[in-house]
């Protein structure tokens, strides 16, 4: 296939469309999950942000193990297929467990074998169809940065779609605005559907399409030999580190996991996932043969990393506090009709696709007057921004009475700012760690990378856990953020315009340093 050539082999459209029905699974199921488990479960708003955080944060750690997997043993369509599979019976367990309401302790067994196969699904599916569509352009292909353009459309498209399908079957309402709790169950049906329809098209179109430029299969057999973001990180270990050091760092890692336990009260999982995202990278940055441009690069994606970790706890309140107040404290009449709070899911979606093409154009038009900003200064305007659309909600409930709602103008417009801090962060992440780490560790560090990401979900959990329930304050119960009472709904926005503000200023005031650790030469 012609490098010149301007179209795109039908393959990219076909793991485009089975991206985006995957991404509606994902997406619908989790535009209903804190709603369900607080209103059809019985969860406690608290409760249900931790489990919320759980299972978000737990979903961006298999792709290790399912990227591995797929280069040592399946194969990328393997994986793929495996990993939809697993996924559709996750939602298929939701269904069960939402169509046995009248037991609730055995509804929620069911949930949670629901949420284990979706969360080792997602490791299975979502690294390998990635990595397919980089596949079908040669190296040399200039089309690829474009093809990555479309199929991250079909992201959004399918993101966009979810909440109002799956929300709209299962988010209803009865005339006294108590939940129908019966009817969530479709929505998780609806959902397994469209995960079974994402399988159904690349089992059927994969063996015609999805060819690499000579006609030869794409991700037929696994991939032993070649470095992917999903390499052999045990054999990387073995050869690069002394047994001392990952026994000193193993001892950090369990050390570090009972001090969040026991010590920060966090459960299991909070503590597994925040521990690791400390060790590991202590354990590569302890190796005696990086050089000092390799050490200071390494630091700039841990720095980096760290404060993604701000960003994501923020901008992911989507799926959990913020949908608790857009069912509870968010007038949604829109004339004689009940807009679901799940709907609300979708304006991040719509935002990027209206706004992303204006950005682009934004980045290259100062990128051709020298005046683009790098990448360390647009994650602090990213952080400025998230800060703004939480001072903006803020405002909006300052003095708020009990049981009176605001309009949908406060939400919409948090949305709307938390997606331009979005696409300010657009050009930091995988591209920046393949840029800056060394071969050596390329992988290991993207795994870092995913786990700072698997951290600020986890995180994302514990801050919504201090959504202040009315319940709760009349009992005399107020949520404490680390001496802070948490008394009110304008106290908890802003918690986060305090914490994204603090760490874009810092950020800005590094992004020099950062900047010149990045381009340092030896």
């Amino acid at each position: 296939m012609s490098t010149t050539q301007t179209g795109h082999p039908k393959g990219l459209y076909v793991l485009f469309v089975t991206e985006m029905w995957e991404r509606f699974s994902y997406y619908g199921m989790r535009a209903l999950l804190t709603l369900y488990m607080v209103n059809a479960l019985l969860f406690d708003r608290e409760q249900g942000s931790q489990i919320y955080g759980s299972y978000t944060g737990l979903v961006y750690l298999t792709p290790l193990i399912g990227g591995y997997m797929a280069d040592n043993y399946w194969g990328n369509r393997k994986s793929i297929v495996i990993g939809g599979l697993l996924m559709a019976c996750g939602q298929f367990f939701m269904f069960a467990s939402g169509s046995i309401l009248g037991d609730v302790p055995t509804a929620r067994m069911i949930m949670y074998v629901g949420l284990a196969f979706l969360i080792f699904g997602n490791g299975f599916f979502k690294p390998n169809i990635s990595t397919m569509v980089g596949s079908l352009y040669a190296e040399t292909d200039k089309r690829r940065d474009a093809a990555y353009t479309i199929f991250y459309m079909g992201i959004n498209l399918g993101a966009f779609f979810a909440p109002l399908v799956c929300g709209g079957l299962g988010e209803q309402y009865n005339a006294d605005g108590t939940s129908i709790t019966s009817a969530f169950k479709w929505g998780f049906l609806a959902a397994g559907i469209g995960m079974l329809v994402s399988v159904a098209i690349f089992i059927y179109l994969k063996d015609k399409y999805i060819v690499k430029p000579d006609g030869s299969p794409i991700g037929a057999v696994p991939a032993k030999v070649i470095k992917t973001d999903a390499v052999d990180t045990a054999e990387e270990l073995k050869s690069t580190f002394t047994a001392k050091q990952v026994g000193i760092w193993s001892a950090v890692a369990v050390a570090l996991l009972l001090v969040f336990k026991y010590a920060a009260g966090q459960d299991w999982i909070g503590a597994f996932i925040f521990s690791l995202a400390i060790a590991a990278p202590g354990l590569i940055i302890s190796d005696g043969t990086l050089t000092k441009i390799e050490k200071e690069r390494i630091w700039v994606i841990y720095i980096v990393a760290f404060f993604v970790i701000f960003f994501w706890a923020a901008f992911e309140q989507a799926g959990a506090s913020l949908t608790y107040f857009a069912a509870e404290q968010t007038d949604r009449t829109l004339g004689t009709t009940v807009i679901p709070a799940s709907f609300f899911q979708s304006i991040n979606a719509v935002a990027i696709v209206i706004f992303a093409p204006i950005f682009g154009l934004l980045w290259t038009y100062l990128g051709n007057k020298n005046q683009e900003p790098a990448s360390p200064y647009k994650q602090a305007i990213g952080l400025f921004l998230l800060a703004i659309g939480y001072l903006v909600i803020a405002v909006g409930v300052k003095d708020l009475g009990p049981g009176v709602k605001v309009s949908m103008f406060w939400l919409i417009t948090l949305y709307t700012i938390h997606t331009f801090g979005e696409l300010c962060l657009s050009p930091i992440g995988l591209s920046m760690v393949n840029k800056l780490a060394p071969v050596k560790f390329a992988s290991l560090l993207m795994g870092v990378w995913f786990l700072s990401t698997a951290a600020a979900n986890k995180f994302a959990g514990v801050l919504s856990s201090f959504y202040p329930e009315p319940e709760k304050l009349a009992q005399g119960i107020v949520p404490n953020f680390m001496g802070f009472p948490i008394g009110d709904l304008y106290s908890f926005f802003m918690l986060f315009v305090v914490m994204a503000g603090v760490a874009a200023i810092i950020l800005f005031f590094l992004s020099r340093k950062l900047v010149t650790m990045m381009n340092g030469v030896e």
